[in-house]
């Protein structure tokens, strides 16, 4: 379904109170600073009765949608503010971008949620995902004619990580229902325990490309489960804990992508395959860190292997699932220590590696997982119900992948990014194909 919008109009919404003196200087962490420069996105679709949606309920839901922002960014306060430098936000209560806008008369909601494209999705969003514009966070109302609004979402990932994002808006939908008390205060400690440095030597936006295909796979819960099963057989021989859903789903759609396109990249060089996964540093400290500690709170972990490792496409997934876990291993408290020193061990080694790599004259392939699963997305309520359907866009990575729950919870959808070429191989690759409930394309 071909998606147009109008803008109707645009203004900044500024927080309700004034950001306190004190408060003005906001200083971005290490880790924010190596974070790439692009925007986080979300689309919340919310199913509205035609009969019921005249000028009167659109611009109440719009006016809630104003007040609400309105109130939450005294509580998220660097959110209205402007990054200088990479280094810190002025906190100057500039505002965040607010869009009004209507979707073509022949899109109607229900056809959107049935046949997504990632390349159309990114309409109901206030900007492109990269570059970023001087807003922090943009948020756009999309009216379909027919009955039904989509809010589309873009914050900065530069000042904040996926469930950075989540936690704004599980915090926003709660002051839209006048329940504030009921959820926690953001805590910005990210400087704090990852003091900023003059890191000059890495480029945040190294590798954000335009020209990666992507496109939205299902993945449904029996077939994630099997998948889970057949990884299970192996893991249990050597005493391990059974794959989780994330983990055995990375694995078999990276066997799937080296198993579609080996001819092509056998055809040129050795190639060192590297999987990499983020990790949640606010589960690694001891104690732990609250889930609402705001901030780019985050780390990857790398697994490297060469392809002369890899043995029979069968293997693929176990040598995949095997080399992730002791990746995520590697990302302890004595590494969070070192991080915290300044050093980040797993970025040095990616660039040893890479020099090594290049030196040998070898061919190093990154895919890349993040996942949104077993995040509350689906509970995102402004006062108008729950949203029918919570969906990413346009990836801006090649070979990356984003997965997100299903409405139901136990699927999992699949936004995967790639150069057209490994799309379409990744396409005709039979277990892939097999294993996915429907392709939308």
């Amino acid at each position: 379904m071909k998606v147009e919008v109008e803008v109707i109009y645009n203004e900044s919404i500024k927080p309700s109170s004034p950001t306190p003196e004190h408060l003005r200087h906001y200083q971005l962490s290490f880790l924010d600073q190596l974070s790439p420069h692009t925007y986080n996105p979300l689309v919340f679709f919310y199913e509205l009765d035609e009969d019921q949606q005249d000028e009167s309920t659109i611009n109440e839901a719009s006016n809630k949608i104003k007040k609400s922002l309105s109130e939450v960014l005294t509580l998220f306060y660097p959110l209205a503010g402007r990054v200088k430098n990479n280094r810190f936000i002025d906190c100057n209560d500039e505002g965040v971008s607010y869009t009004v806008a209507r979707v073509n008369s022949t899109c109607h909601l229900s056809d959107t949620i049935k046949n997504p494209l990632p390349s159309e999705l990114r309409k109901f969003l206030p900007f492109e995902l990269h570059p970023l514009t001087e807003f922090v966070l943009g948020v756009q109302l999309n009216i379909f004619k027919h009955g039904g609004i989509a809010v589309g979402l873009c914050l900065s990932h530069q000042i904040a990580d996926a469930l950075s994002c989540i936690v704004f808006v599980k915090t926003w939908v709660a002051v839209a229902r006048g329940e504030a008390d009921n959820v926690a205060r953001p805590e910005f400690v990210s400087a704090k325990l990852f003091p900023p440095l003059d890191n000059s030597e890495f480029d945040p936006n190294l590798g954000i490309t335009k020209t990666a295909v992507s496109k939205r796979f299902v993945f449904e819960a029996s077939t994630i489960e099997a998948i889970r099963s057949k990884y299970e057989e192996k893991t249990r021989l050597e005493g391990e804990r059974r794959p989780s859903r994330v983990e055995a789903l990375s694995a078999f759609i990276w066997s799937r992508y080296v198993a579609a396109t080996s001819d092509e990249h056998s055809a040129k060089s050795e190639k060192v395959y590297m999987v990499v996964l983020p990790v949640n540093l606010r589960r690694k400290f001891e104690p732990l860190l609250p889930e609402h500690s705001f901030g780019n709170l985050y780390r990857v972990s790398y697994s490297m292997f060469p392809s002369s490792t890899l043995s029979g496409e069968e293997n693929f997934g176990y040598v995949a699932l095997k080399k992730i876990r002791e990746g995520l291993e590697m990302v302890d408290m004595d590494y969070l220590r070192k991080v915290q020193q300044g050093e980040d061990l797993h970025l040095e080694f990616l660039m040893e590696s890479a020099k090594e790599i290049f030196m040998k004259g070898e061919q190093l392939i990154p895919f890349s997982f993040t996942s949104l699963c077993r995040f509350p997305l689906y509970d995102a309520d402004f006062g108008w119900g729950k949203p029918a359907w919570v969906s990413s866009a346009t990836l801006t990575f090649d070979n990356l992948v984003a997965f997100m729950d299903t409405k139901a919870g136990n699927g999992i959808e699949a936004y995967i990014g790639l150069k057209e070429e490994d799309m379409a191989k990744l396409e005709d690759d039979k277990e892939f194909i097999k294993a996915v409930s429907r392709p939308l394309l």
